[in-house]
């Protein structure tokens, strides 16, 4: 089962925290899980994990950021890929049912021509682990962006937070589930 915690004080996402075991190291959630937290995001070319954004030299920022990470034992790349899109299509949904029209590419959450997020996943020595971020402010970003709270009128952003978490679980483990209740052909 997915753990899920929303993270009450500010953290500045860098890049580093995209790491093995950071949730089970900093807050004692050990196995599959899933965290938000809200603060600035600055991601330097040399923490970059996206090696198409170090290419066109393209370092993330925003002023203020809900981000998720989550860490996923057992997986490969490719499974890991399909659960951050996953998470994608979860926040896209529960962003439309407020009334707000999204467009999904890929990872990419488009809000009337301007990004909302930015996501990645990646393979660690032990896991699968995921980053996803949603500008809660778009101001100072440097592409043209929406925000939660600036542009679509979030502003409770733990409130949101923890709906995403609870339906990205509740989803992965009907997923497994459904594994368990079909008969081989």
């Amino acid at each position: 089962m997915m753990k899920t915690k929303f993270i009450e004080e500010e953290i500045k996402y860098i890049g580093s925290q995209l790491a093995p075991h950071w949730i089970y190291k900093n807050f004692k959630i050990q196995g599959d899980a899933i965290v938000a937290f809200r603060g600035e995001c600055k991601v330097d070319l040399p923490e970059m994990v996206d090696i198409e954004d170090v290419i066109n030299n393209e370092p993330i920022y925003s002023k203020y950021m809900l981000s998720f990470i989550t860490e996923q034992f057992g997986i490969e790349l490719t499974e890991g890929v399909l659960r951050q899109r996953l998470l994608i299509c979860i926040i896209k949904e529960l962003l439309e049912e407020k009334g707000v029209f999204v467009v999904r590419n890929g990872d990419d959450l488009m809000i009337d021509g301007k990004k909302l997020s930015v996501s990645i996943a990646t393979k660690s020595i032990t896991s699968i682990l995921i980053h996803t971020g949603l500008n809660i402010l778009s101001e100072n970003a440097p592409v043209n962006a929406s925000g939660l709270a600036s542009e679509l009128g979030i502003n409770d952003t733990k409130e949101f937070a923890l709906e995403v978490m609870k339906r990205y679980s509740e989803e992965l483990e009907d997923i497994e589930l459904a594994g368990t209740k079909v008969r081989g052909v």
